[in-house]
């Protein structure tokens, strides 16, 4: 990792991702216990309409920003997202109703559906060697993994101190610190773009996208992805009061474990790459969602309270770790199906199409989990990961069947280390 972090612009970069980062984990704890101050023991349905709300500018802006800031200097872009989140997160302490949360929510997400492809296009043009490349998405994966741990037991010791919306000026904070740091970085110019009209930009990335048989197999993946997501961000607040009589300081907690299994497979996954393909460890994470899934909607049911407690921090650190295994290597089949001046177009594609995933997710998580239990919410979500994973694999055994193209084969497209 260190010959990575060598590289003063990616050092650049991962610092102002990492400070980012910590202020979206704060808000999202924040949102977590808002939403349940708000409407208590339907607090489930609030957030998860909230962070459907968040898909939806997710998948219809990224595409559109991806058209109109073609021409444009990506630092520019970085740091005029990051303002703008900064100020619309200093907004939400002020929030009485629930509908206010969903318009603050799609213009802030909206700023990150701009930052985070753009943010992605440029890795491969700052770190050009597939080794390096793919040390840089661990330590990306290893960011929010630490994330996903840090910003849970930061919380919860200013929860001590500080009421849930105080926690929202840390978000504030992160991302005018990302501001600062992309500021300080020269990033490398822009590849020239094939495409001229506005139209053309806009399509041109999803267009290439559902073409190559290799990422519409991630698309399958990705559901699975998001069906275990769900399940964590929309349900741990409402499941540890509800169902295990947990106090507001315990949260963050449950939250960690799974950041805790994500990061354990981000340390492990680079050399383990630098000699095997990523069909095996992505197929077998995404397989691992469902089985989980399914199993803890079963144990949900069974379990007295405090085997609970230990049942779902066991599930939730198991769900972390197959995360981790389809996400941290994803970014490497973008890079291979993607010449340099279609890099932007097709993480935009990659990161709208991924998030629609989300809006199925997040609201069957809030509103099954809200009507039917944590139990039968479980079971929901695992039967449709069950119905991405069949998907994804379906779509890589075609490219790899006689007579297909190579170059859409996982093993096959890899280049040699």
């Amino acid at each position: 990792m260190r010959e990575v972090l060598a590289n003063a612009t990616y050092r650049h970069l991962f610092a102002a991702q990492i400070v980012a980062l910590l202020g979206t984990g704060l808000l999202t704890v924040g949102l977590g216990l808002f939403a349940y101050e708000l409407a208590g023991d339907q607090g489930g349905r609030v957030l998860g309409i909230a962070l459907t709300v968040k898909m939806l500018a997710y998948v219809i802006v990224s595409p559109v920003m991806a058209a109109l800031t073609a021409g444009l200097s990506r630092r520019g872009v970085l740091v005029a997202a990051d303002l703008v989140r900064a100020g619309v997160a200093l907004s939400l302490p002020f929030v009485t109703e629930a509908w206010q949360i969903y318009v603050l929510i799609f213009v802030l997400q909206a700023a990150s559906a701009t930052f985070t492809p753009t943010f992605q296009s440029i890795l491969p043009d700052v770190l050009t060697e597939e080794r390096e490349y793919t040390r840089a998405l661990s330590l990306s994966r290893l960011a929010y993994n630490l994330e996903s741990v840090i910003s849970p037991m930061l919380a919860a010791s200013l929860l001590l101190v500080l009421s849930a919306s105080n926690l929202f000026l840390g978000t504030v904070a992160g991302f005018l610190l990302s501001a600062a740091l992309v500021l300080s970085t020269r990033l490398p110019q822009r590849a020239d773009t094939r495409t001229t009209g506005f139209l053309d930009r806009l399509t041109r990335g999803m267009r290439l996208y559902v073409g190559i048989a290799q990422l519409r197999g991630l698309l399958g993946m990705y559901l699975a992805v998001a069906c275990a997501t769900a399940m964590i961000i929309v349900n741990t607040a409402v499941l540890a009061g509800e169902r295990l009589g947990l106090d507001e300081a315990s949260i963050p907690l449950l939250l960690a474990a799974s950041g805790l299994g994500e990061m354990v497979v981000a340390l492990a996954l680079p050399r383990y790459l630098d000699h095997r393909p990523d069909r095996g460890v992505m197929i077998t994470g995404t397989f691992l969602i469902p089985a989980l899934l399914l199993g803890g909607g079963l144990a949900l049911a069974s379990l007295d309270r405090a085997p609970a407690l230990v049942a779902v921090a066991l599930l939730w650190f198991l769900l972390g770790t197959a995360i981790s295994m389809v996400l941290t290597p994803s970014g490497r089949v973008i890079r291979r199906n993607a010449p340099a001046a279609d890099r932007p177009a097709l993480f935009a594609a990659d990161f709208s199409l991924s998030h629609a995933c989300f809006i199925l997710t997040y609201l069957s998580a809030g509103l099954v989990g809200a009507r039917a239990g944590m139990a039968t919410a479980s079971a929901v979500l695992g039967g449709l990961a069950l119905l991405g994973a069949v998907g994804a694999i379906l779509a890589w055994r075609a490219v790899t069947r006689p007579g297909a193209r190579a170059s859409s084969a996982p093993e096959a497209v890899r280049p040699a280390l």
